[in-house]
């Protein structure tokens, strides 16, 4: 099981929803109604890019008779005023982490509250990767270094490496502090990286180049896959650097090992992301999203709906309730 033994230490323009649904846009509701939706949606407080999945989740709780709202995690908002608080697009949480989960563990402790916070601690910090490895589940193969490590520790976790590596930061998203190149060039940015913080060594896998699969699960159960593929001469899938996203299907080999990562996981989980990329031995985890991954809920006709049914069943149960009740 992963445990949390990594617990180191555009709200105010968020989109209105779409027609049709009761939801509460955080602008121009009366202080009444801001004060009390049913479910808030837990955004960032520095948004990277816009997003687009808020408004389709909130027209879809709208749709079941809940109202919902975005609201910047952290101070400045009544969390206990919600059924339930549903963390979504807190992409700028990397930043400043202990803040985060000081915030989440406060805000669990007052009202229903998801992904569950032993879930953000230990899904927060990439060293997740070893523990899946540890437990026989195909990851591209990594090694954690960290804060301060040696030199010769270092040395050595690049030595493994005979072609390109990737180093990146443990506590990072959307590839920020990643780079790619031979272990002698990436030599300055992982002792750079671990002035300040845990990091990860990977063997670069070409495969990537070709896309990597993204499984998403509601409520524990598998929904839909998108396929997100690279710029040309790029391995890197985010919009960001020019990546698309596409449909796919979906292998049983690749359900398999999806479903093989998410069982580590102690608690019930309310919605999922699994990343993988084909290697020479099959279908390896990338990435393992439970905190704020985008779900392509536009890909799928019914995705949205499908997520808001698995929040409605949270909705009015009490703190940490959600932790423990299966979706």
């Amino acid at each position: 099981m992963i445990h949390p033994r990594f617990l180191r230490g555009w709200a105010a323009s968020a989109p209105a929803c779409f027609a049709g649904a009761r939801a509460v846009d955080v602008q121009s509701t009366s202080d009444e109604e801001r004060a009390l939706p049913d479910v808030i949606l837990a955004t960032g407080r520095e948004m990277p890019r816009p997003e687009s999945e808020s408004p389709l989740l909130i027209s879809a709780l709208g749709r079941l008779g809940l109202s919902a709202a975005l609201r910047s995690w952290g101070p400045g908002t009544d969390w206990s005023a919600a059924s339930l608080v549903v963390v979504r697009t807190t992409w700028d949480y990397t930043a400043n982490r202990s803040a985060f989960l000081t915030w989440a563990h406060e805000c669990a402790a007052v009202t229903s509250f998801v992904n569950p916070v032993e879930v953000l601690a230990s899904n927060s910090h990439k060293g997740y990767l070893c523990e899946l490895a540890r437990a026989g589940v195909p990851v591209v193969p990594t090694r954690m270094l960290e804060c301060g490590s040696a030199l010769r520790d270092q040395d050595e976790a690049l030595g493994q490496i005979k072609e390109e590596a990737v180093v990146k930061p443990a506590v990072s998203a959307g590839a920020r502090g990643t780079r790619r190149g031979s272990p002698a060039e990436l030599a300055p940015h992982l002792a750079a990286l671990l002035r300040s913080g845990d990091a990860l060594v990977q063997p670069f896998v070409g495969e990537v180049r070709e896309g990597e699969k993204s499984l998403v699960f509601f409520g524990g159960d598998f929904h839909h896959a998108v396929r997100k593929v690279p710029a040309p001469g790029d391995y890197r899938v985010q919009a960001l650097y020019g990546g698309r996203v596409e449909p796919t299907r979906t292998r049983p080999v690749e359900l398999e090992v999806a479903r093989a990562a998410l069982a580590q996981v102690a608690v019930p989980l309310s919605y999922a992301r699994v990343d993988l990329v084909e290697t020479s031995e099959g279908p390896a985890v990338m990435e393992l999203e439970l905190i704020e991954p985008e779900l392509f809920l536009s890909h799928h006709p019914s995705a949205a709906g499908r997520f808001a049914a698995v929040l409605a069943g949270l909705v009015g149960e009490p703190p940490a309730a959600s932790s423990a009740k299966q979706p």
